[in-house]
């Protein structure tokens, strides 16, 4: 994560390489994921080891945006061309679009109700949002173009991030204002330590999607306009919630983030500093481990895991064994 920092190859281990720490060796059997932030660099050596053993090895940018990746698989051919027929069918997309949006909005819903329950009345303001939240929700459900379900999405989630505003402890002072989701760049400290968050999360969708044999530049609900991959934005949609927000905000409001030395602040936009990265990236790895009780497979899987099963899922809905997909919820 450090500027001029470097990852290269001493036999069967990766070295880690800081301009000041000593180094670090990890045996490549202990390694899931290299991950590039920023200006730290990578070998061919390395990167030729990890492609050798089926690790990813992924690029960010300072803000957590995806550059690009390098995902080693051997996929089959026939796997992904049923993949791009079903995919290609509307007759198959929009029903799983339509269930994706739907499940983003449930948890938004629950996660909002949850999280606003005291012990007398919820705020006036607070249920007339969430009820926007519901009416997007039942729009999105009877949606009959993608064009429309992402207009019913676009209310639900700014309604939901209004819910958001109303989460954070007044405590954390004027540094720590939040009015809304902003991003490219962030305008603000909570909108870039979401937009990393987020970036964390983009990638661990990646790295499943590849890890179960499909392809990620094929997906059903997002468009190609940018480097990232269509069908990992589909299915990161079903763990913002989750993941992320469930784990950052807790983590926001208990002050773990300082407003001077984990952040840059330019005119226009925020940056984390390496400090304020590394406690992002801390906060949703723990977030990762924690599991949840899935009711489909009914037992309990870490998110981690959950992403995999959640692209597995998706896979059966073109292989006769459909309607699995996008189920789980909050509680």
């Amino acid at each position: 994560m450090e500027s001029g920092s470097s990852v290269g190859r001493s036999g069967h281990q990766l070295v880690v390489r800081g301009r000041e720490e000593p180094d670090q060796r990890l045996p490549i059997a202990d390694v899931g994921q290299v991950v590039i932030h920023g200006y730290a660099q990578i070998t061919t050596q390395a990167l030729q080891l990890c492609s050798e053993r089926g690790i990813g090895v992924h690029w960010l940018g300072f803000g957590g945006v995806p550059v690009g990746s390098l995902a080693p698989s051997a996929p089959s051919a026939q796997r992904h061309l049923r993949q791009f027929r079903a995919l290609s069918d509307p007759a198959q997309t929009l029903p799983l679009a339509r269930r994706l949006v739907v499940a983003k909005l449930e948890s938004q819903l629950r996660y909002a109700l949850r999280s606003t329950r005291g012990d007398g009345e919820r705020d006036h303001a607070i249920d007339a949002m969430c009820e926007r939240i519901r009416d997007a929700l039942r729009r999105a459900a009877h949606a009959e173009a993608a064009e429309e379900l992402l207009g019913h999405e676009g209310t639900g989630a700014a309604a939901y991030f209004e819910v958001l505003a109303k989460l954070f402890s007044d405590d954390l002072g004027d540094e720590f204002k939040f009015d809304g989701r902003n991003r490219q760049p962030p305008r603000d400290r909570i909108n870039a330590i979401l937009g990393y968050a987020y970036g964390m999360l983009y990638r661990e969708a990646l790295q499943a999607i590849i890890a179960v044999g499909l392809h990620p530049g094929v997906g059903f609900y997002h468009r190609p306009r940018s480097s990232a991959h269509p069908l990992a934005l589909d299915v990161m949609e079903l763990f913002r919630v989750p993941i992320v927000d469930m784990a950052v905000i807790p983590a926001i409001n208990r002050k773990t983030f300082d407003p001077s030395d984990d952040f840059q602040v330019f005119p226009g936009r925020v940056l984390l500093s390496a400090l304020g990265r590394k406690k992002v990236v801390e906060v949703i790895e723990r977030r990762k481990v924690d599991t949840w009780r899935h009711s489909v497979v009914g037992y309990s899987l870490s998110y981690a895991r959950m992403i995999e099963l959640e692209v597995r899922l998706l896979e059966k809905e073109w292989m006769g064994e459909g309607g699995l997909f996008a189920k789980f919820r909050l509680r």
